[in-house]
């Protein structure tokens, strides 16, 4: 029962019981209107694996779904989040990426956040248990979805295939620095599969070591080349998963003050960052919005429906 991860700011709740913790919730939900409060109170304080078993003392006490239930008691932003609280995790990565994906446009931010920032084991369950409940292939939607030279990048993530050791390789980080420089900078157009080819296939130690290299060679640090020489989705997935080699919650930290920023909040940004990281490294991303934007993460997120989750 234990949490996803040890840097989360979700962590078990002690003296949890699932039994008055379902009574909480119909009491949260009787009459007229719901006590979102008293909702929150309990969700926002439990770990994936104890909503879990609230989910099946809750079906057993009552005879019916409770994600069913709250989703006939709620609405809006407080619904999505409440229903992806109550998710295992490579469930709510393969929901949002469904989501991302049917209707008349596809939300290319969601593919490139999920596919750029998952170890390998985790692209693997995700991909599973996708096809198990749509009966189709994530790699097959997402070709269906997409095209050209970001297609490509998705479906070389999809594969799992990063080398996730931690071996360097000093003569061959030259090599694929100096490939990716010639590929780019030192050439007329740019040959994208060889950055196709070196940032999704090698493993973060490296990878950091190759992004030292180019440096040497170009004088510029990686993500300024990508920038020059790409544009678009395929910019942008190439950014993230560079970004996730550097530092993942880093990387999130942007993406949590971006979604943030300006006019209006890109709700669903926000909300899926802070579910699906508030178990596994939500500290690390509050101290790294700190350091980058002189702000806490809470000051900014205050007022959006946050459910506690930082």
């Amino acid at each position: 029962m234990a949490a996803i991860g040890n840097r989360g700011t979700v962590t078990e709740a002690s003296g949890f019981n699932a039994e008055q913790d379902v009574q909480k919730l119909r009491e949260a939900m009787k009459g007229a209107g719901t006590n979102e409060a008293a909702l929150t109170e309990v969700l926002a304080r439990r770990t994936i694996a104890q909503r879990q078993r609230i989910k099946e003392a809750y079906k057993q006490s009552v005879g019916k779904d409770l994600a069913d239930d709250l989703s006939s008691e709620l609405s809006g932003n407080f619904r999505s989040v409440v229903l992806g609280l109550l998710m295992l995790a490579p469930v709510y990565d393969a929901y949002e990426l469904k989501s991302a994906i049917k209707g008349a446009g596809t939300e290319e931010a969601c593919l490139i956040d999920i596919l750029a920032s998952r170890s390998n084991e985790e692209i693997r369950t995700i991909t599973a248990f996708y096809k198990k409940e749509h009966g189709k292939t994530l790699e097959d939607d997402v070709c269906g979805d997409t095209s050209g030279m970001f297609q490509r990048v998705l479906v070389s993530l999809l594969t799992a295939g990063r080398d996730e050791g931690n071996k360097v390789d000093d003569a061959q980080a030259v090599l694929d620095a100096k490939d990716i420089f010639e590929a780019g900078e030192a050439r007329w157009g740019t040959d994208e599969v060889k950055f196709l080819t070196v940032l999704c296939v090698r493993n973060t130690s490296h990878l950091l070591k190759v992004f030292d290299e180019y440096k040497k060679i170009s004088g510029r640090e990686i993500e300024e080349s990508i920038k020059r020489e790409m544009s678009g989705c395929l910019e942008d997935v190439f950014l993230a998963i560079v970004k996730c080699i550097r530092s993942k919650p880093a990387f999130f930290a942007e993406r949590l003050y971006k979604s943030m920023k300006g006019l209006g909040t890109t709700d669903s940004v926000l909300i899926r960052i802070m579910v699906a990281r508030a178990e596994i490294d939500m500290l690390d991303i509050k101290a790294e919005f700190k350091k980058m934007y002189g702000k806490t993460l809470y000051s900014f997120i205050k007022g959006a429906q946050d459910l506690r989750l930082v």
